[in-house]
């Protein structure tokens, strides 16, 4: 067994037991000396356990006494409050402040916590420009020309063999290539609604799509999530006399982070098609799982063709690229006349060459890092919001995906902390931005996606350190205004 191998190995073992419990808080861990005797490895390789175990906020240590298990912070800070389920008659769409929030992106000069793609240092961007190279020199024209409507077969055989890994059947026929995962879900929502229908979501939801849907003239119905398993089925059941379509995010749903467990999407799935009601699932966070394995989707107990399964790969190897999909079941030709009509084509080069790299098994490779830095990323943004945010402050606990949604006191509006951390070069995304009604004013989203550095966890403490400021000034005297 490679030293390598045997340092992983054993930092895993010891992780697990700090997270199943085994390891308490507090408690003290066996010497470095005593590490390296009982497994038999050299004192540095021990060392390397300790310090991989420390890098993930698991323990601490203490001068002359060792190392000792840490209390997990993400388990110390309670779970964000639910929301309401309600018909949003009179929707207020936040549209100045996405634009503000949204207008931010690229900027170099600010800490993005407010843009949910994982940095480009994190994605194999060497890989891919070989992968255009080659590309280009496969493809006839090198990549000038149109391909079929349908999409890149070498891209859609991908994803159909990809779908194996939550039991899928599918096949590159089934599969229709789109310019993102939002072309991908415009396009099901033109393909089955019309003004005034009335559309169900997760509240809260993904600014964009709720653009969306208020763009297509649609009534929206947001529903209430759990933080850790998403819509209530029954509280949904009552209300689907009064739905025309649904569109749900059931895995690492952006910004609460969970995944709706497989019997819950089992009986979504059945309730959709006893209805005849069209399901939608975006699944674009689906293989940044935190968990052992893959999570199930909607479309795997789907024999009816009822769910419409939307992918892509911006949030996990390329925003830029722009390479989505669609697998409509029984809505196929109704998608890929829209297709026809709004892009004709997708990008045939980059299609070319993100279907190649899949192909290769270097995205796995690649999928496994990002999941692990994402991992341990949230747990040094929960370790920093316990020791620097105000008390009362609480967190979601995602299993998987790029967000960390933050529940600030009542009395702190993330919008005017949103405009006081802009002057600190920071960015976030105020949780107002995720619903159309007036709540969640106090709650934020954070990405996960950026290099862990100690200018993040300053800016991170720093963010933390305004909110106290806010709840101060609150305090003290309510009517005026926080300044800087």
């Amino acid at each position: 067994m490679g030293k390598d191998f045997l340092y992983s190995v054993l930092a895993q073992n010891i992780a697990s037991k700090i997270k199943n419990g085994v390891l308490r808080p507090n408690e003290r861990l066996p010497s470095v000396r005593v590490l390296s005797k009982e497994h038999g490895i050299s004192m540095n390789t021990a060392k390397r356990v300790f310090l991989a175990l420390e890098a993930q906020s698991l323990i601490y240590a203490i001068p002359q006494s060792g190392y000792f298990v840490n209390a997990l912070p993400q388990f110390r800070l309670q779970l964000p409050e639910t929301g309401q389920i309600r018909l949003v008659e009179d929707s207020v769409e936040p549209n100045e402040l996405i634009s503000s929030v949204y207008a931010n992106m690229g900027r170099k000069d600010l800490t993005l916590f407010s843009i949910g793609v994982p940095s480009g240092d994190l994605l194999p961007l060497a890989k891919l420009k070989k992968e255009i190279v080659l590309a280009t020199r496969e493809l006839d024209a090198g990549g000038a020309e149109y391909e079929p409507l349908q999409g890149n077969l070498k891209l859609r055989r991908m994803v159909a063999a990809r779908s194996l890994s939550w039991d899928g059947r599918l096949t590159a026929d089934d599969v229709i290539t789109t310019n993102g995962c939002m072309h991908a879900l415009s396009l099901c929502l033109m393909a089955l609604t019309k003004p005034g229908d009335t559309i169900a979501l997760e509240s809260p939801c993904y600014p964009g799509i709720l653009q969306l849907v208020l763009s297509l003239g649609l009534k929206v119905i947001e529903l209430t999530c759990d933080p850790m398993s998403g819509i209530d089925i029954h509280a949904l059941e009552r209300l689907l006399p009064e739905i025309n379509v649904c569109l749900l995010v059931p895995n690492f749903n952006t910004p609460l982070g969970y995944c709706m467990p497989d019997e819950n999407k089992k009986e979504v799935v059945r309730l959709f098609a006893k209805y005849a009601i069209p399901l939608i699932e975006d699944d674009t966070y689906g293989d940044i799982y935190f968990g052992r394995e893959r999570p199930k989707c909607c479309k795997t107990f789907d024999d009816d063709g009822n769910v419409l399964w939307c992918g892509s790969v911006s949030k996990t190897l390329a925003p830029g690229y722009r390479v989505g999909w669609v697998a409509a079941g029984k809505y196929k030709d109704q998608i890929l006349r829209l297709k026809l009509i709004h892009a004709l084509s997708s990008t045939t080069l980059i299609h070319e060459a993100v279907g190649n790299f899949l192909k290769t098994g270097r995205y796995d490779h690649h999928l496994y890092q990002l999941r692990k830095t994402l991992l341990e990323n949230y747990q040094r943004f929960a370790h920093v919001i316990a020791e620097s945010f105000p008390e009362g402050t609480r967190i979601s606990r995602p299993q998987g995906g790029l967000a960390l949604w933050v529940e600030l006191p009542k009395s702190i509006d993330t919008t005017k902390l949103y405009n006081y951390a802009l002057k600190k070069k920071i960015s976030i995304a105020p949780g107002r931005m995720f619903t159309l009604q007036n709540q969640f004013q106090n709650c934020m989203r954070l990405c996960l996606g950026l290099p862990w550095t100690d200018e993040l966890r300053f800016a991170l403490a720093q963010l933390g350190n305004l909110a106290k400021m806010m709840l101060h000034a609150n305090k003290t005297d309510p009517k005026i205004e926080f300044r800087l």
